[in-house]
């Protein structure tokens, strides 16, 4: 891999992180635009690192399984639990996303980088007037059931 190669795909990293974290801070979410720059930015890294260490002979897929595993235990991290609600799991799914995009640049897959970015911004736009209205139709429901 070249050098180019290398920033180039760190780059895509960067771009997806970037525009994944402006997402979540214009809907004034946890874990931002930093959080998900160094999220996608990390996992490449550790991509880039594999393959560059295993470009003779290895398995590549090692450190993406540890990596993995360690962005299940930063998003651990993110959940809380307050009575009887759960909160931070968009949040940390979205992390467990953005690492997953990282990975996916650094292997070289632009367009997959691209279409999963996409994705993950527009399942978090859009669930936030769906959450709402289920929300709403859930309170006339229970209004609806403690009137009879």
């Amino acid at each position: 891999m070249t050098t180019i190669d290398f920033t180039l795909r760190l780059l895509a990293a960067f771009a997806a992180g970037l525009l994944i974290g402006i997402e979540r801070e214009w809907h004034h979410k946890a874990a931002g635009i930093r959080t998900n720059i160094l999220v996608a930015i990390g996992s490449a890294l550790f991509v880039l690192l594999s393959i560059k260490m295993t470009e003779t002979n290895g398995d590549v897929t090692r450190i993406i399984g540890q990596v993995v595993t360690g962005i299940g235990f930063l998003g651990a991290g993110i959940i809380f639990k307050e009575g009887t609600n759960v909160h931070g799991l968009t949040t940390a799914a979205t992390v467990w996303c953005a690492s997953a995009l990282g990975c996916t640049a650094a292997a070289g897959f632009y367009t997959e980088t691209l279409i999963g970015t996409a994705l993950v911004m527009i399942i978090n736009s859009l669930s936030i007037p769906l959450d709402k209205w289920l929300a709403k139709l859930k309170i006339k429901k229970d209004l609806e059931n403690k009137g009879q």
